[in-house]
């Protein structure tokens, strides 16, 4: 079943879910979520503490756990293609250890969608095994630390 703009409306987990609608484009939803992500990112966080950003962060990824499964269930597929805030979450946790430069913030976009499309150990082993709304969530913030780890090597090497 491939969502609509109805089904995304239609409870509040499908639209969070579905990254506010950028699960819905029909080639490329995950990237377009990650996009959506970044191009929110400066909104989110500006008025929020470091401490509250990771709180929220938290929050967000709990919720997400619930809004995975309960769109998940609604769409026959566990990870349908249009849940994207598994994305967006962890992406947030990325641009917030990232320099809040251009070419670094376009390294970790690239980065952490190439580790979320190939899925190298224990990514795929993570996606593979853990299910429902949890494995949603899980294996992205898996891409996640593959990003800053490599920022990180790539920022020492600079620096």
């Amino acid at each position: 079943m491939r969502p609509t703009t109805a089904f995304l409306f239609s409870h509040p987990a499908h639209f969070v879910a579905c990254g506010f609608g950028s699960g819905l484009v029909p080639k490329g939803p995950g990237t377009a979520g990650t996009l959506a992500a970044w191009l929110l990112y400066p909104l989110i966080r500006a008025p929020l503490s470091d401490t509250v950003f990771l709180f929220f962060l938290l929050a967000a990824f709990l919720f997400g756990i619930i809004a995975a499964e309960r769109t998940g269930q609604a769409l026959g597929v566990s990870d349908h293609g249009a849940i994207v805030w598994d994305e967006m979450v962890p992406f947030w946790l990325i641009l917030m250890l990232t320099p809040p430069t251009l070419a670094w913030q376009t390294a970790a976009f690239v980065l952490f969608r190439f580790f979320d499309i190939i899925k190298p150990p224990p990514i795929r082993w993570a996606d593979q095994r853990i299910k429902g709304g949890l494995g949603v969530m899980f294996d992205d913030v898996l891409a996640a630390g593959y990003t800053l780890l490599v920022l990180a090597l790539a920022h020492r090497i600079i620096a």
